[in-house]
């Protein structure tokens, strides 16, 4: 029987209103709102922006795995491949997906470096997510893509890491990604949304961030947290008439 974890690849693109609120909304308020649906294990720990000051990433997983590397198959000469399996992924990268790569935490070597990050970019890539590292580091806090990773090392993948798969589900920073499901970064950090939710986590992440906005104010003003934080009724009652007046002035 199909499940949506099965299904996330072929879902519907995801809609300009759901994009335009995940970019806005902090992963902060995403993992509220997705433990609130029972998921606690979104957040890809220890992962940071290469170029902090590109650090909002929004879209859609393209996974790619790595095993161990073999010393008699992962010889410099397989760069000489154009069907490496790791330049196969990153050809087959569509606009705005995230390239996730499962490097199984190890850092030793990098897991790609700054001129395939440059063709995914050029393929139309919203950014790139790996629990290992990456090379060229210079390049990446300059190229205009979002990138997280654990951390810079200057020697190959082919040292440590040989791409087997894409479009498979992978653990990244010990976190489930599959194909479909979408990332969203910020500088906190990034997280992993299981496609289906994507809507409805979007949706109560907005609504969330308004009221915690109203909230933010009455603080700000000299208000204590009794009654504010959390709302109590009177306050819920404050927030909901400001918000309609909002909507009548609109």
């Amino acid at each position: 029987m199909s499940t949506a974890t099965d299904s996330q690849a072929q879902t519907a693109p995801l809609s300009r209103e759901v994009l335009a609120a995940l970019n806005v909304v902090s992963t902060a308020t995403l993992t509220t709102r997705l433990m609130d649906l029972g998921l606690r294990n979104t957040f890809l720990h220890q992962l940071t922006a290469a170029n902090p000051h590109r650090n909002r990433l929004v879209g859609e997983a393209f996974t790619m795995r790595c095993i161990p590397s073999r010393e008699d198959v992962d010889v410099l000469s397989v760069f000489n491949d154009y069907d490496h399996p790791q330049r196969r992924a990153i050809e087959s990268l569509t606009p705005g997906s995230v390239l996730v790569v499962d490097a199984r935490r190890l850092t030793r070597s990098a897991s790609l470096g700054h001129i395939l990050a440059t063709r995914a970019k050029a393929r139309g890539a919203a950014g790139i997510v790996t629990d290992g590292s990456v090379r060229d580091m210079v390049g990446f806090e300059r190229l205009d893509l979002p990138t997280f990773t654990a951390g810079a090392s200057p020697t190959t993948n082919l040292t440590l890491h040989h791409v087997v798969d894409m479009q498979v589900p992978i653990g990244c920073a010990e976190v489930a990604v599959y194909p479909g499901d979408v990332m969203v970064g910020d500088r906190d950090g990034v997280i992993c949304i299981p496609r289906h939710l994507v809507e409805q986590v979007a949706t109560a992440a907005v609504e969330q961030e308004r009221l915690e906005e109203y909230i933010l104010e009455l603080v700000e003003s000299g208000k204590p947290l009794r009654g504010v934080y959390p709302p109590d009724e009177n306050t819920m009652a404050d927030y909901r008439s400001r918000q309609s007046e909002a909507v009548r002035d609109a």
